[in-house]
């Protein structure tokens, strides 16, 4: 029998257009909230502050307020030949410099500077750091050091990358300048579609799209290289398979470092981070726009690279060289990436810069 209509449970009326709406822009409005604060980078934990690690090394302070952290080696400044600025490459420090020989380094009177890049080890990072702030930050270090009116560079792997920004932003400073193993950016104008695929497919695939957010979409750097869904860049984890025959004998050495912790202190994304967005970002202008900056012969740039580098390709070195007659080359047939932490491949490094053997 039909149970009677005045006993029947009311049926809910259906929700009205309205409140749809207003329902789906309430989860929209909450995903949206979950979804920014899993992509936020954490502050910076600033060597100094309250909260953040201590500052140990000398330090040195810029015009816009932010300290860099440096470390000086070989002979004394005041009685150098020859004064070197070296810069260190991604996932590195200040101790990380060019390992010359005590031996070169005495014969030749060279003077060796290697400093913190913003937000590594303890210089404070950068919030507006890009190609172009890098290379004055290391101009107003050697006026801070009082290095005089020129000095050398020498610049590793990402380090080697800022090579470029220097050649076009500070060449009135500069002696010589050796790029090693120098990073590419595969989006720099000039360089042909082929030339960049090629270079770009001798990458890993989880490397190619930690390459690619980084370039296209930079505010999900943090996010992509955090989050456990895909695999990140192989270079912060350290992937083995980056590695060659050589790298991997070297990377007993160069992996060992006790000062690692130091290198992220502050934050992976104000020291990793954004070197990925700064090195593979949007530039305005290529390494293959540069003019001569030693026309007169007073000076000399080379460029270094391992012929078995599964980390950074030297085809964009090779083609770059080609295009840029007064770059001197050099290609080391047996090599990986991490060459230059052999004092070997150091001493010939400098001698080739200093005394122009090639």
């Amino acid at each position: 029998m039909a149970e009677p209509a005045a006993n029947r449970p009311p049926t809910p009326a259906p929700a009205s257009g309205g409140m749809s709406r207003k329902l789906s822009i309430v989860l929209f409005v909450i995903l949206s909230a979950l979804l920014y604060q899993q992509i936020q980078p954490p502050p910076p934990k600033i060597c100094g502050s309250p909260n953040g690690p201590p500052v140990t090394a000398p330090r040195t302070k810029l015009k816009d307020g932010r300290h860099l952290a440096y470390k000086e080696s070989g002979v004394p400044k005041e009685e150098a030949k020859y004064k070197i600025i070296f810069v260190h490459g991604f996932d590195s420090c200040r101790h990380d410099a060019l390992p010359i020989s005590p031996e070169v380094a005495q014969d030749l009177g060279i003077y060796l500077l290697s400093f913190d890049r913003p937000g590594y080890g303890e210089s404070d990072p950068d919030p507006a750091r890009s190609e172009k702030s890098i290379a004055l930050d290391i101009e107003q270090l050697a006026d801070n050091l009082e290095l005089g009116p020129k000095f050398h560079l020498i610049g590793f792997s990402m380090g080697g990358e800022i090579m470029w920004s220097c050649l076009k932003y500070i060449p009135h400073r500069l002696y010589g300048v050796a790029t090693l193993a120098p990073v590419g950016n595969y989006w720099w104008s000039g360089i042909p579609s082929n030339v960049s695929r090629d270079a770009w497919y001798q990458q890993l695939p989880q490397d190619q799209w930690a390459v690619w957010i980084s370039h296209h979409l930079p505010w999900l750097t943090y996010w992509w290289n955090t989050q456990k869904l895909f695999p990140p860049s192989s270079v912060i984890t350290y992937n083995p398979a980056i590695l060659s025959e050589e790298d991997a004998m070297f990377m007993k050495k160069f992996g060992m470092r006790p000062y690692f912790p130091m290198i992220r202190q502050q934050g992976e994304y104000n020291s990793l981070h954004r070197d990925m967005m700064v090195g593979f970002g949007k530039w305005d202008w290529s390494p293959l726009d540069l003019k001569d900056p030693f026309a007169g012969g007073e000076g000399k740039v080379h460029l270094w690279h391992g012929a078995e580098d599964l980390m950074v390709p030297a085809s964009l070195s090779r083609y770059i060289s080609a295009r840029l007659p007064w770059v001197i080359y050099h290609e080391l047939p047996k090599s990986g990436h991490l060459f230059p932490v052999d004092s070997g491949n150091a001493d010939a490094i400098v001698k080739s810069l200093l005394l122009g053997d090639h």
